[in-house]
């Protein structure tokens, strides 16, 4: 049987990396929306300067 101390310590660590998870989820979100706000922008940006 695992030391408690050891048990703690591993559960202490996973709740650490699912927040660490949940964080880097949000700024890949968020790095994917602006990364398309430029794709339409620079879309724009051409349609615009082929006139």
């Amino acid at each position: 049987m695992l030391d408690p101390e050891l048990l703690e310590r591993i559960t202490a660590r996973r709740a650490e990396l699912d927040e660490l998870e949940e964080q880097l989820t949000r700024q890949l979100a968020e790095v994917r929306a602006e990364r398309d706000e430029l794709a339409v922008a620079d879309r724009v940006s051409l349609s615009g300067w082929a006139k």
